[in-house]
């Protein structure tokens, strides 16, 4: 894993110096990750798609501010949770209601990233990016544009409401 941060840590440096391969190269690695998180935040493939390209012509342009290569990471998804916000404010604005994931019930990992869907966006994006991103508290407070102590405390109601979520599960099963 500190391979990997060292790797795109240097990746990020060398974008920073207008390096175009190095940029194409953390596009192709963040580029699937950054949709995910899109697409858990906002439920709908084509606002996903969009947000992220929108977030990749603000990471373009804003790199050479970037202080911290080894931030680029944290810093890379709170673009794409930004753009993902304002899309979510567009969406308000024009009365767009957002889908009900379907209840459906599946053994073990499933059922938790199927408890995972049902969490509020916010609680799924921050769930995701701290257990399945592996970023630290600090890394996701800065990708998504917050305090450490909301972090914290969206990860303790997430896990709450995933406890509950779960022992429905549970109980449904016997």
């Amino acid at each position: 894993m500190q391979k990997d941060k060292a790797y795109i840590a240097y990746l990020a440096g060398l974008a920073r110096l207008g390096e175009r391969a190095a940029f194409e190269k953390l596009a192709q690695h963040f580029g699937p990750r950054l949709f995910a998180h899109a697409f858990r935040l906002l439920g709908h493939r084509e606002e996903a798609r969009d947000a992220v390209q929108e977030a990749w012509v603000e990471i373009m342009h804003s790199l050479p501010k970037l202080r911290e290569d080894s931030a680029f990471m944290a810093w890379a998804y709170r673009i794409t949770s930004r753009r993902c916000a304002r899309q979510i404010d567009r969406n308000v604005k024009a009365r767009t209601v957002m889908p009900e994931v379907p209840e459906a019930r599946f053994e073990d990992a499933d059922s938790v990233h199927m408890a995972i869907d049902r969490l509020k966006p916010v609680q799924a994006a921050t769930i995701r990016l701290f257990y399945i991103e592996e970023m630290s508290l600090r890394e996701v407070a800065l990708a998504m544009d917050v305090p450490t102590g909301t972090v914290k405390s969206r990860l303790s109601q997430a896990r709450n409401e995933l406890k509950t979520h779960l022992k429905g599960y549970e109980d449904a099963k016997y």
